[in-house]
């Protein structure tokens, strides 16, 4: 065992006493390399329980709030998965070891080219990546049997709402950018929605040029 796999294993050891109980996705973070989401310099901090600073001036979620949010979803090797904000792709990858495909979205040019390397780089085949404004989703490929949003939105976005499949679980932070957020977990049986609030949490803004009119998505 190397150094990197001592980290991360002591990394899911500190998980599981914070309450994190699902073997796949303590195995899923024991296997993704997060010590390869972030920038050289943060690689001795990788497998602390910490955010860490990425590029484009955005973070990447403490490993506690990663496993948290991927443990809500209960997911299921035929699940087909949207991710909304990929940043360094770290997230993904987890779910690509949980799920059947990974869509995910990205507003930052720098941040998706980023991420795409890495997913290459660790054949990560069933991501498949995309720029655009999640605000919005992805509507050709939904509907999805869950949805992650890894930025906090003022509201629960409608159009995402609207691409949750039956018997569908969303986790999704709500809550403005400088006030109280909250982790809220949507589900959906038979046509309607329900919402669960889950537990106090501090993201970057969910940012769409729809709402704040700047013009349409880049593609």
């Amino acid at each position: 065992m190397n150094d990197a796999e001592r980290g991360r294993s002591r990394m899911v050891e500190l998980l599981q006493r914070q309450g994190i109980s699902d073997s796949g996705v303590l195995d899923a973070l024991r296997r993704v390399p997060r010590e390869l989401f972030v920038p050289t310099v943060f690689r001795p901090h990788a497998h602390a329980d910490r955010a860490l600073p990425i590029e484009a001036g955005q973070t990447i979620s403490q490993p506690f709030i990663v496993a948290y949010m991927t443990e809500r979803l209960e997911l299921s090797a035929d699940h087909k998965v949207l991710e909304v904000g990929t940043g360094s792709g770290y997230q993904a990858a987890v779910l690509a070891m949980l799920c059947r495909r990974v869509y995910t979205m990205e507003r930052s040019r720098v941040l998706l080219a980023l991420a795409r390397r890495r997913f290459e780089d660790l054949g990560l085949v069933d991501v498949i990546s995309r720029l655009g404004d999640g605000w919005r989703g992805w509507s050709e490929q939904a509907p999805f049997d869950r949805i992650i949003v890894t930025a906090a939105a003022p509201e629960l976005p409608p159009d995402l709402v609207g691409q949750l499949a039956e018997n569908g679980r969303m986790v999704v932070p709500i809550g403005p950018e400088q006030g109280d957020q909250t982790l809220v977990l949507v589900t959906r049986n038979a046509g309607e929605f329900a919402q669960q609030r889950l537990l106090p949490v501090r993201f970057v803004p969910l940012v769409s040029h729809a709402r704040t009119g700047r013009g349409a998505a880049p593609g």
